[in-house]
């Protein structure tokens, strides 16, 4: 799958499929995307391949506290991917609809799901959370959970 930004300055191969896709909910992605969720397919950085410019990075505050790094196009300003204090640059949480097809990133949960709009009427059948979930095992795929503990590991080196 590729994606970039609206002005195609910054362009993006992404190899693989996501770990996860969050439909985040809450407030502070609501103020940030301008609309009723963020919605992030998240991959190991070294899968986020750059073929095209750079992106200028932003840090950002964040309702945690420890804030976000938000990866933009220096020309129209579109953000492409974030990335979190948790998982530090390892992991990118790639912003759905800046791919080309983002038909093929469905969200696997919806998160924070306390603070959505009302009118959001989600599927049924589908996994949500009032606020964060606590047990990965219960959302993550094997391989994915396989993959984000290799994440992890790289992070500790």
């Amino acid at each position: 799958m590729e994606g970039g930004c609206t002005c195609r300055n910054i362009r993006y191969r992404l190899h693989g499929k996501p770990m996860i896709v969050h439909a985040c909910h809450c407030s502070w992605c609501q103020r940030e995307t301008g609309t009723v969720h963020a919605l992030n397919a998240l991959y190991e950085a070294d899968r986020v391949e750059h073929i095209g410019a750079e992106p200028e990075i932003i840090d950002t505050p964040s309702a945690s506290g420890k804030g976000q790094r938000i990866a933009r196009c220096p020309v129209c300003k579109v953000a492409v991917w974030s990335n979190y204090p948790g998982s530090g640059p390892a992991v990118r949480f790639v912003r759905v609809g800046t791919m080309d097809d983002p038909s093929q990133c469905p969200p696997d949960v919806h998160i924070f799901t306390s603070t959505k709009q009302p009118w959001v009427i989600l599927p049924p059948g589908a996994k949500a959370y009032a606020e964060f979930y606590d047990n990965p095992a219960e959302v993550w795929s094997d391989e994915a959970r396989a993959r984000h503990r290799a994440v992890r590991e790289k992070m500790k080196k």
